[in-house]
């Protein structure tokens, strides 16, 4: 008979708080541009998704805006439409300050603190890094006619293989990893109407840095022609945008 005494199950972890690598600098140490260089790329693809279901907001807030850059983009082919910019990371709100305009604002607050209402509400690549992401992804419902979100699928095969769950933990934060399936069944357990979604395909528009990514480009193409759902479940190297009301 053992005379260890019991553990407290509610103890056996230590509390940590997951959101700490954004405050205080852990995360932009890590990544040093706060994927400044994919914004262009990132607003495209919300732009496309807009214009193909005619949707024209007067207002639009980016929750989790990192460094500000996707709504600058933005801003400069909407010269309708007012900007709104929400991060919790002092040093990437410095990063914003320096891309406000007139008709973009950025705020060092949380959105879900504020009464507020948007015609359209950007979510990119931000969900996966939230602890509870079901209760953060309900949340935002009230806070717009229309949400787009964007969501990394960390879920393929070679993926699995590798083993590169971890790393993406580690260098980028992803607490929580999806297959096409799972992402838009996490947004209609939420609540959300899916509109339309689409793959943004990465691994084709952003330019290739060594020859093996260029082999992988050209496979990833070839699959991707022949069926697109197969290529990223084997292969990855795409996100998908979704359009939710």
């Amino acid at each position: 008979m053992s005379n260890r005494t019991p553990q407290d199950p509610t103890k056996t972890h230590s509390t940590y708080d997951t959101t700490a690598r954004y405050k205080d600098g852990t995360y932009l140490v890590n990544n040093k541009t706060w994927h400044v260089e994919d914004s262009r790329w990132k607003a495209k693809q919300i732009l496309t998704i807009l214009s193909d279901n005619n949707i024209s907001p007067k207002t639009i807030c980016e929750v989790g805006c990192g460094a500000g850059e996707i709504l600058k983009q933005i801003s400069s082919t909407m010269p309708s439409t007012s900007l709104f910019g929400y991060e919790l990371s002092p040093q990437a709100f410095e990063l914003c300050k320096t891309r406000e305009t007139e008709r973009v604002r950025y705020y060092l607050k949380n959105v879900l603190d504020e009464d507020i209402y948007f015609d359209c509400l950007l979510c990119i690549d931000v969900f996966e890094h939230v602890d509870d992401y079901l209760g953060f992804v309900k949340s935002l419902k009230p806070k717009s006619t229309y949400k787009v979100f964007h969501i990394p699928l960390d879920i393929y095969v070679l993926a699995i293989l590798r083993g590169s769950f971890m790393k993406a933990r580690k260098d980028v934060g992803h607490l929580h990893y999806f297959t096409k399936e799972t992402a838009i069944a996490t947004l209609q357990d939420c609540g959300y109407e899916i509109v339309d979604h689409f793959y943004t395909k990465f691994f084709c528009d952003l330019p290739s840095k060594t020859f093996k990514a260029t082999i992988a480009k050209l496979t990833r193409n070839i699959v991707f022609a022949i069926s697109p759902d197969l290529m990223v479940k084997v292969f990855g190297g795409c996100s998908l945008i979704v359009l939710c009301k």
